[in-house]
């Protein structure tokens, strides 16, 4: 099946490449966009950087470059490289603040450092755990704001935690 739809989206990119008034400019950040959203659904990811990394030298449109920025930070999270995916999430928001995924990825990496805190016995990562805890509850609060319905496990880990608010929600 996911064969089936990634055909089906690059023959659809490829008529809309045709048809679309776009500069060559705007059609070559397509492409490599594309490029790059391929290699990332097969896994690999140093092909996709170098085609979001291209993307991002032709590409103008604040919006497209967020999206672009955004699959850049979800590359170096799902790689490890925490502090790479936060620093493209927050340029990826800086250019479009209407992200929940971004927000939500960022939280997502707060959360797990605070529990990696917790297993240290140090007052010291007590607190680092309790303030990258609230970091986590700050953008999940965001991103609930934007997409409510969407991450329930965040939305009952706010409220057991005692961090959603009514007027969070």
């Amino acid at each position: 099946m996911g064969n089936f739809i990634d055909k089906t989206f690059t023959v659809i990119a490829d008529i809309l490449l045709k048809i679309l008034p776009a500069s060559k400019q705007e059609k070559q950040a397509f492409s490599y966009y594309r490029a790059g959203m391929a290699a990332q659904g097969k896994g690999r990811y140093a092909e996709a950087l170098q085609n979001y990394y291209e993307a991002l030298q032709v590409e103008e449109d604040p919006y497209d470059r967020s999206y672009t920025l955004y699959n850049i930070g979800l590359i170096y999270g799902n790689t490890g490289k925490y502090t790479q995916a936060l620093e493209f999430y927050h340029q990826a928001l800086a250019l479009n603040s209407n992200l929940p995924q971004a927000l939500n990825n960022i939280a997502v990496i707060y959360h797990s450092q605070a529990l990696r805190a917790q297993t240290f016995e140090d007052d010291e990562y007590t607190e680092l755990s309790k303030e990258l805890f609230d970091k986590a509850a700050e953008y999940w609060i965001q991103a609930l704001k934007l997409a409510p319905d969407n991450y329930p496990g965040a939305r009952n880990w706010l409220k057991v935690t005692g961090r959603l608010r009514e007027t969070d929600s």
